[in-house]
């Protein structure tokens, strides 16, 4: 609810990283591991910015940030396929109106 975000492993209670403040305290509302690329993650927060992590590249703040400013987006979830090495990763947005918007995501955050 505070916009902090933290990585565990399985067999700890305790995070192995955790950020604070990554989205300047707006709660998170969707958080989703990319399919095709381990290191790579997307949070949503309340105020409809995407923020993406690449933890190969720098896991002290996200790589990137998308803000979808002309309509709220409620939920979204992320399409691809692991098993194959095309790096196709989508990004299927939710938006308060009940549109569905598809954005697809560059190779770099995709590629295994």
């Amino acid at each position: 609810s505070d916009g902090s975000i933290r990585l565990h492993q399985m067999t700890s209670e305790y995070p192995l990283m955790q950020w604070n403040g990554s989205t300047k305290g707006q709660p998170i509302i969707a958080l989703q591991w990319a399919l095709t690329r381990p290191a790579v993650f997307f949070a949503l927060d309340a105020s409809s910015n995407i923020y993406i992590w690449d933890l190969l590249e720098n896991d002290l703040l996200p790589v990137a940030k998308q803000t979808f400013p002309s309509e709220k987006v409620v939920t979204m979830t992320l399409l691809g396929e692991p098993e194959k090495a095309n790096g196709l990763l989508g990004i299927v947005l939710a938006k308060e109106s009940g549109q569905i918007d598809i954005q697809y995501v560059k190779k770099k955050w995709a590629l295994p």
